[in-house]
């Protein structure tokens, strides 16, 4: 005991006053280190013990666990981890058997060898332990160790049971307060998770900018998770490429940047992409991938970060991605949390994507409206072909075996023969008819400007490219493109056009995404694209391309049994529109207009027509008749005189030769040309076999 020669009574008086101070010293301490130190201060007054020792049972392990450590020396903190299956230790045998535990000579204790070596090296001698329990648990074992041999007897262990009573309900009391706050934490900390997760889905619901939500969401996941780098990664799995689609870097160095794209292990979110579960990375990561990206999260100072992926309906669309200065500063708990708040985030991101094809979409489909009311606007169909010549029934027919193909057709011929008119009677009587017709004239559209206008554009293309624009091939995808004035087209373009036709495919301006589309081409010329060839103004490859079913539209002078039917119907259309009636068309207008040679074709005889009308003040057509003999008189000279004198002589060459062009004796060979320049002259100068 305390003092040997102490007297009976004196001894009880002490350990009556101790175990008051016991009370006392449970009343003043909350936590169980600082109790231990005082209850080593004033229990050496009564009790010889160089150690004592607390061990507490762990239920879901089964195992006697050391929480604390005293000395009256010096103090020691909970040392932690130091466990012993119940059957090895003392403090387990006193627990399951409910009494004390007296060992008078430790060089004799045989039952708990790898205790007993530990009290050798420490020089305890002799040890007894107490239980620890209360009313309603047991709890575990008071331990008291001497550096001498048979310290204690039946009394000390009396005096010491009645000290553990007290200590077990303070180790209770302790527990009970330790289990609450351990509560507590875990209720403030599912509290701050379920606010995260209601904020973040409010930002899903309430913003259409992916980039806004991302803000909101990696502000409040600040908050519960710290990190001082977010990314957003968008997948694109035709190319595995990810872009930084968005950035949240508080740290302001801002060396990385957003729009970067690039292969997808050329960044740490490659593992998560390719296995579709969450991934870590630490530093070494970093400097393995040997990438720019690798580099700047280096350079931002990062150590560790966590790559989530975004997926929806089993569709991977990207990750969300966060990284912090410490090395291993995220737990399992916060990648957890992390792949919650990423369900939400792959809501917003195929809300986004959806939403960016609708607007394509919906631009595309304005635009095609505009190019509709346009075509509605010329009020030209190909019902409005006018005539009955042979030339004419001819090429008709042409149209109609050639319209239910998907064969791209080539209309030569001189302008203002109607090309475009053939052009819409082959896209009325295709099986395309449902769907847009688009034409573009590829003369009437600067150089610089054209390929946009085929192609299109991204935005920021080139200098004034301030919006996406969608080119006329995306537009007429699933209808017809009327290229007109083809032979305009620069040999610069000609390749990319050239692939268009072969591949059905393209990209445009200043994007590298190929687009495919499904577009049946017509193009139409009034150049010899043959020659253009020979003069290597054209290539030879899209010529053969655009030449798979070549029409050639009559001129005007080739069927002039149809010039009285169309000035009919043009002086009827134009009188309508202007509110006139012109009943008739005198006799000698009508032969004049018949035997004029039309250089303008249709085109001409319709303006005459219309300016006719203009001056007609009665039921008479009146026609300026005087203005056919102008270009007549003032061509005399010009090329439409020459141009005659070669159709003219052609003709009679073709009828001496009974139309036998090649050989010897062919017609090439008797006006010292090609057999195939020969050919292109009569396209080009609308000469036929029907005419004499």
């Amino acid at each position: 005991m305390g003092k040997q020669s102490a007297s009976p009574c004196e001894t009880l008086a002490e350990q009556y006053q101790a175990l008051l101070e016991v009370s006392e010293a449970i009343a003043v301490h909350r936590d169980l280190p600082s109790l231990f130190h005082d209850l080593v201060q004033r229990l050496h007054h009564v009790v010889n013990f160089e150690y004592m020792r607390l061990l507490l049972h762990d239920p879901e392990r089964d195992v006697m666990r050391l929480h604390t450590l005293e000395t009256p020396e010096q103090k020691c903190d909970v040392l932690g981890c130091q466990e012993l299956p119940v059957d090895e230790s003392p403090g387990g045998w006193v627990w399951q058997h409910q009494q004390p535990l007296l060992v008078s000579d430790v060089e004799k204790e045989t039952r708990f060898p790898r205790v007993t070596e530990v009290m050798r090296q420490q020089g305890v001698k002799s040890y007894c332990v107490v239980p620890l329990t209360t009313a309603q648990r047991r709890l575990g074992a008071l331990g008291f160790g001497s550096l001498q041999e048979t310290t204690y007897d039946g009394s000390d262990l009396e005096f010491l049971q009645q000290v553990a009573k007290q200590v077990a309900v303070a180790v209770d009391n302790a527990l009970n307060s330790q289990s609450v706050q351990s509560h507590q934490q875990d209720l403030a900390r599912e509290r701050d998770h379920l606010r995260l997760l209601l904020e973040v889905n409010n930002a899903v619901v309430s913003r259409l900018d992916l980039r806004d939500v991302f803000a909101a969401t990696t502000a409040s996941l600040r908050r519960v998770i710290p990190h001082v780098l977010a990314s957003l990664y968008l997948y694109d799995s035709d190319k595995e490429v990810v872009s930084r689609h968005a950035l949240d870097s508080p740290s302001g160095k801002g060396l990385l940047q957003e729009g970067f794209v690039g292969p997808i292990d050329s960044t740490p979110a490659g593992p998560a992409i390719r296995t579709g579960k969450p991934a870590l990375f630490d530093e070494d990561d970093l400097k393995r991938l040997q990438s720019d990206v690798g580099r700047l999260l280096l350079a931002e100072g990062v150590k560790s970060g966590c790559c989530v992926p975004l997926k929806s309906h089993n569709r991977l669309l990207g990750t969300i991605n966060i990284a912090s200065l410490r090395p291993g500063a995220f737990s399992q708990d916060d990648v957890d949390l992390l792949s919650q708040v990423a369900n939400q985030i792959a809501i917003a991101v195929e809300n986004a994507l959806a939403y960016r094809q609708i607007e394509e979409l919906k631009d595309k489909l304005n635009k095609e409206k505009l190019y509709l009311e346009d075509e509605i606007r010329t009020e030209y169909n190909f019902e409005e072909i006018i005539g009955e010549s042979a030339a004419l029934k001819r090429i008709l027919k042409q149209v109609e075996t050639v319209a239910p193909t998907d064969s791209t057709v080539l209309i030569q011929g001189e302008t203002g023969t109607g090309k475009e008119l053939i052009a819409r009677a082959i896209h009325s009587l295709s099986k395309r008819r449902e769907r847009t017709f688009v034409r573009i004239n590829c003369a009437a559209i600067p150089t610089g400007l054209l390929e946009s206008e085929l192609f299109g554009h991204e935005r920021g293309a080139f200098t004034g490219a301030i919006a996406q624009k969608v080119g006329r091939f995306e537009l007429a995808h699933g209808g017809t493109l009327f290229l007109d004035e083809v032979g305009d087209v620069p040999l610069e373009l000609q390749s990319k056009l050239l692939r268009v036709l072969q591949e059905q495919e393209f990209e445009r301006l200043g994007s590298n995404r190929t687009i495919r589309v499904d577009v049946r081409l017509v193009a139409a010329t009034n150049r010899d694209l043959a020659q253009m060839v020979t003069d290597k103004q054209f290539r030879s490859d899209l010529y053969y391309r655009f030449n798979v079913f070549p029409i050639t539209a009559p001129s005007l002078r080739a069927r002039p049994e149809d010039i009285p039917l169309l000035v009919r119907y043009f002086a009827q259309k134009y009188a309508r529109l202007m509110s006139k009636r012109i009943e008739t068309i005198p006799a000698g207008a009508m032969t004049a207009l018949a035997k004029y040679h039309w250089p303008g074709n249709i085109r001409e005889l319709e303006n005459l027509i219309e300016r006719s009308v203009i001056l007609s003040q009665g039921p008479d057509l009146h026609v300026p008749l005087g203005e056919l003999k102008a270009p007549t008189a003032a061509a005399l000279n010009g090329a439409a005189t020459l141009e005659a004198a070669e159709r003219e002589h052609i003709q009679r060459v073709l009828r001496e030769t009974k139309w036998v062009i090649g050989g010897p004796s062919g017609a090439a060979t008797r006006l010292g040309m090609k057999r195939t320049t020969l050919q292109s002259k009569i396209r080009k100068l609308g000469i036929s076999r029907d005419q004499r």
